[in-house]
């Protein structure tokens, strides 16, 4: 097994490129960008928020295997994006609290950093997301935000664990 998932990102180019955390991945070699939604690898963890099915710590081979892929768009524009349908195991993120400035406080609005980082945590990749955090001032915050979540998430031992956590930390 990999000790650093290979992560994958769909830019669709709807940001300010230069407030793009994907972008800032692949500039420091943290991920590979994908030009056509063909390219998802068809068993790796794709991020998708509008799905039922949530991310676990069960999903760790899948992660190891075949990588995480974040599909980086708009906020604005995301629920339009995700009627396409892509390959991939869609998993949608337990909920967490953003540290990223564009969306700071906003529950569940991760940057495709944060995403991937929260991913790779829950799967049990714990010092590869803070590698990945590194990169900006405020990864670091976004771990100290979340950090009993994120713990509880990586320790949960089913799905209906992770939904009660997420009630709990969440009561939304």
């Amino acid at each position: 097994m990999k000790n650093k998932p290979d992560l994958y990102v769909y830019c669709l180019n709807q940001d300010d490129p230069k407030k793009c955390t994907a972008r800032k991945l692949q500039h420091f070699g943290l991920a590979k960008m994908l030009k056509h939604r063909f390219e998802v690898p068809k068993k790796a963890i794709l991020l998708n928020p509008f799905v039922a099915t949530i991310l676990t710590p069960l999903d760790r081979e899948y992660v190891a295997r075949f990588g995480v892929v974040s599909i980086d768009c708009s906020w604005k524009k995301v629920k339009e994006v995700f009627r396409w349908k892509f390959k991939g195991l869609n998993r949608r993120l337990p909920l967490l609290i953003p540290a990223n400035p564009i969306n700071y406080g906003h529950i569940g609005r991760l940057s495709s950093l944060e995403a991937l980082a929260a991913t790779l945590y829950i799967s049990g990749f714990k010092s590869y997301a803070e590698e990945v955090l590194s990169i900006y001032k405020w990864g670091k915050v976004f771990l100290t935000l979340n950090k009993e979540p994120l713990e509880d998430y990586s320790k949960a031992k089913s799905i209906e664990e992770i939904l009660r956590l997420e009630k709990e930390y969440f009561p939304i």
